[in-house]
């Protein structure tokens, strides 16, 4: 008896897992890369790049990738900008290290070798929702290689930050048994588009999601390996912005604060907060906006982008 019943759940799971490769397959052919790829430590990042002109680049928040600034691209490169979005690792097509554990200390630094290797000089970074962080510590990191940061309803703190204790789900993904069994097994059915769909309601709340933004999540943030690198900076973001936001006030770059009224993530108390650490930095509250700038609001980025050039040539002159 107990042999049949082995056998099942394995024949199950076998299943199971053929399904789930067929449709992380068919994900990434109906939304393959459309940009480029560049080496930063032997590790391989995609990027997408527009325009010429000062650069400014993006980094986008936890669920998708940098395809998420795509109509913002555009616009800055309309405006006379270089506008470079990248795939942070583990993301879209960017692959993730696994020699050391990917802090999100460790990303600024594979960012940055990035940049350097592209030729990029003195950019200014954008930073959307988890990448908040991560423009500042790019800024203590590297303090003369930039020339001003924006963060875009940023996560910089852990007080506050929606995993501030721990993550059950996270917990358990990035395990080496159960976690790996979950990924290639229940990503696609039932688990991960049911957690899918419940997050970008969450994210997207109040406003509405974008067409095609939900099969494009399906496709690429429900593959194992992207879904996992989320689940690891999930973990990871509070013990690092309990570390790093002990800087912030060092900061003395040109920095725009920009958050939505509308935003469900507590991130408007997170932007008074830098304020009072980063006293130069300029706050933006915006009126009925939520969470997900860059795809509902493309042009109060862009207003944002335009107020920090400006901030810049002010210090400059």
């Amino acid at each position: 008896m107990w042999i049949f019943v082995v056998l099942s759940i394995s024949i199950g799971l076998g299943g199971l897992f053929c399904y789930n490769r067929f449709l992380f397959r068919q994900g990434e052919s109906r939304f393959p890369p459309t940009g480029r790829f560049v080496s930063a430590e032997g590790i391989k990042l995609h990027y997408i790049s527009k325009g010429s002109g000062k650069p400014i680049v993006f980094l986008h928040g936890g669920v998708l990738t940098g395809s998420d600034f795509e109509q913002v691209l555009n616009m800055a490169a309309d405006k006379g900008y270089q506008a470079i979005a990248f795939d942070r690792p583990g993301y879209g097509y960017s692959e993730r290290p696994r020699n050391e554990p990917v802090t999100p200390i460790v990303q600024v630094r594979l960012i940055h070798a990035a940049l350097v290797e592209l030729g990029i000089e003195k950019p200014i970074l954008v930073g959307h929702s988890w990448s908040g962080m991560m423009v500042l510590s790019y800024a203590l990191l590297y303090p003369q290689e930039i020339d001003g940061i924006i963060t875009l309803g940023g996560a910089m703190y852990k007080e506050g930050y929606p995993a501030e204790n721990g993550d059950p789900i996270s917990t358990i993904v990035v395990t080496s048994v159960i976690g790996n069994l979950l990924l290639h097994t229940a990503l696609r059915f039932p688990f991960g588009t049911v957690l899918a769909d419940r997050i970008l309601e969450a994210t997207f709340a109040p406003e509405s999601i974008p067409p095609g933004y939900r099969e494009a999540t399906h496709a690429l943030w429900l593959r194992p390996g992207q879904f996992k690198a989320n689940r690891e900076d999930v973990l990871a973001f509070a013990p690092a912005a309990e570390q790093i936001s002990k800087r912030y006030k060092e900061i003395d770059t040109p920095v725009v604060i920009v958050a939505g009224n509308e935003d469900p993530f507590g991130t408007i108390e997170q932007a008074h907060r830098l304020k009072k650490d980063i006293k130069h930095a300029e706050l933006i509250i915006l009126p009925k906006v939520a969470h997900m700038l860059p795809q509902n609001h493309p042009e109060l980025v862009m207003n944002a982008v335009d107020r920090l050039v400006r901030l810049h040539s002010k210090k400059s002159s």
